[in-house]
């Protein structure tokens, strides 16, 4: 049990921070799925755990509200899942843990039911698949279709490219991954994403490296 939510702790960690995100505080008269995503991304902005906790708690209050009043509303059941996700990560290691993951996943699930063409569902469903094993789920050929589908659809989409780079690089395909990497970089830069960087930094060093050891390997 305790392997199993190691993994997936660590991938909601990656599969949580999904588009660039311009989310200000919304104002209170502001639509209620509106409310919850705000949350959640004030939440992930904290720095202190209680702050964050208080976030992602109301963020899930106001998620349950805005699904109750529109259950057909997809961004209501995102919102949802932004926050149940970060609880989850807060909670860190626990049996509870993985009934989280359940309910979470059902949200994710629900989003794309109503709306599949959702990109920040379909780059967190993405992200999750190619990082999963098979035996919980994952389908890395699926996963990079989506994550594809929204570097085409979202030319500014930092998170996407990112697990798309890493997919590329465990394949032994670093020079794809690098340049996927680069461009990542050079996004989060720009739009200011600091979250991003230092992954982005990370990612583009790793695919470089492997690189030119398999030039020199073969020359």
């Amino acid at each position: 049990m305790k392997s199993v939510l190691q993994v997936l702790v660590a991938l909601l960690s990656s599969a949580m921070v999904i588009l660039p995100s311009t989310a200000m505080a919304e104002p209170a008269g502001a639509p209620l799925p509106k409310q919850a995503l705000d949350h959640c991304h004030q939440g992930r902005l904290a720095k202190d755990r209680d702050i964050r906790l208080a976030h992602f708690q109301q963020g899930q209050r106001v998620g349950e509200q805005a699904v109750a009043e529109d259950e057909g509303s997809a961004d209501a059941h995102f919102a949802l899942f932004c926050n149940l996700g970060e609880l989850l990560r807060i909670d860190g290691e626990t049996f509870t843990s993985l009934f989280g993951l359940r309910r979470m996943m059902k949200e994710l699930d629900r989003t794309l039911e109503i709306a599949p063409a959702h990109l920040e569902a379909l780059s967190a469903k993405g992200t999750l698949l190619v990082k999963l094993p098979g035996l919980l789920g994952g389908d890395v050929k699926e996963g990079e279709r989506l994550l594809q589908q929204v570097i085409h659809q979202a030319p500014q989409a930092v998170n996407a490219r990112l697990a798309l780079a890493k997919v590329r690089c465990e394949r032994g395909q670093h020079d794809e991954a690098a340049a996927l990497a680069s461009t990542a970089l050079a996004i989060a830069q720009r739009q200011k994403q600091v979250d991003f960087i230092p992954e982005a930094e990370s990612m583009l060093q790793q695919a470089t490296a492997n690189a030119a050891k398999r030039k020199e390997h073969r020359s």
